[in-house]
């Protein structure tokens, strides 16, 4: 965490409401958490893909294990971005984790969710709902940005 930002939240601590100090406390240990989780996760992924390489068990060119390594590798950058996130609830840099950033998350979660996807086992109504939801959220979060940019735009 930036130490400016726990610096603010220090100064800031005795004006904060009983539910705004509950929120940074209850974000400070889910953002702890959770880097206990990348932490374990990074180091499973490094063990696995280093002795694997090593010892010539892991070849990278074969499509599954491709698509388990990547899709662990998601599963970190989603994390690290969630964690990220939590981070500026701890610091009262924003008081709710903004709607873009959890539909950014949501669609790093369905990219890794392609990146996985067993093709010889996936329907067509799977695949269909996966490519509808991913639709939907690309387009609520163009709709959000453009919301923003006109926003600013009219502000100036």
């Amino acid at each position: 965490m930036p130490s400016t930002g726990l610096k603010r939240l220090h100064d800031d601590w005795p004006l904060l409401t009983y539910y705004q100090k509950f929120e940074s406390i209850v974000a400070l240990i889910m953002t702890l958490i959770t880097g206990l989780i990348i932490v374990a996760a990074l180091f499973r992924l490094t063990f696995a893909v280093v002795s694997g390489l090593l010892l010539g068990a892991l070849d990278p060119l074969n499509h599954e294990v491709f698509q388990t390594v990547f899709g662990e590798i998601m599963t970190l950058l989603i994390a690290l971005e969630f964690n990220h996130t939590l981070q500026y609830v701890v610091t009262r840099q924003q008081s709710i984790i903004q709607t873009s950033v959890v539909l950014l998350i949501a669609l790093l979660a369905l990219a890794r969710k392609f990146i996985i996807l067993d093709l010889h086992t996936v329907t067509e109504g799977q695949l269909f709902g996966l490519a509808a939801a991913t639709l939907a959220l690309g387009a609520t979060y163009w709709l959000l940005r453009e919301r923003h940019a006109n926003k600013g735009a009219s502000d100036a």
